[in-house]
C-alpha cells in the first residue's frame, strides 16, 4: 500500500482545534484540502505529518507555533491615528483590514479602538498558538 512522499499530490480531511478545543477550521463539511507535499502550501506541521499516511489512515499530530504561523510578535502590534484608515472605514475591535508592510500585502486585525487611535494586529490570528489537527487521508497521487 502507498505512502505518501514528498512530491506526492495528497487529499486530506482535516479538523484543527486549538488547546481549549475550539475548533478554528475543518473540511468535513466540504472537499479535503489537496496540496502537493514539499510545495509548503500548507503550514510546515501540517505537511510532515502527512508524510508516511496511506490511504484510509487517520492521524492526530500537535504543531507547535514554531511549525505553523510562528510566535506572536509584539511588533507587529502598533497603533495608528484614525485618520489613517480610509474615510468608508468605521473601525470596530475584531475588524479585518488588508493593507501593507515591509514583508508585502497583510490582514490586520482591530485589536482596540480608543478615541482617535487605532490598535492594530499584523500577526496571522493563529500566531502563538499550538495547533491540533485530526487528519485522515482520501487521496495519494504520485507524479
Amino acid at each position: 500500500m502507498t505512502i505518501a512522499i514528498t512530491g506526492d499530490t495528497v487529499k486530506v480531511h482535516y479538523t484543527g482545534s486549538l488547546d481549549d478545543g475550539t475548533v478554528f477550521d475543518s473540511s468535513s463539511d466540504r472537499e479535503p484540502i489537496e496540496f502537493t507535499i514539499g510545495d509548503h502550501a500548507v503550514i510546515q506541521g501540517f505537511e510532515d505529518a502527512v508524510l508516511g499516511m496511506r490511504v484510509g489512515s487517520r492521524r492526530r499530530v500537535v504543531v507547535a507555533p514554531e511549525d505553523a504561523y510562528g510566535p506572536h510578535l509584539k511588533n507587529k502590534i502598533f497603533v495608528v491615528d484614525r485618520s489613517q484608515l480610509p474615510d468608508e472605514v468605521e473601525p470596530a475591535a475584531g475588524m479585518m483590514l488588508e493593507g501593507r508592510s515591509p514583508e508585502g500585502n497583510v490582514v490586520f486585525i482591530i485589536v482596540e479602538v480608543s478615541g482617535d487611535q487605532v490598535t492594530l494586529d499584523g500577526n496571522h490570528p493563529l500566531a502563538g498558538h499550538q495547533l491540533t489537527f485530526e487528519l485522515e487521508m482520501q487521496e495519494i497521487v504520485r507524479p
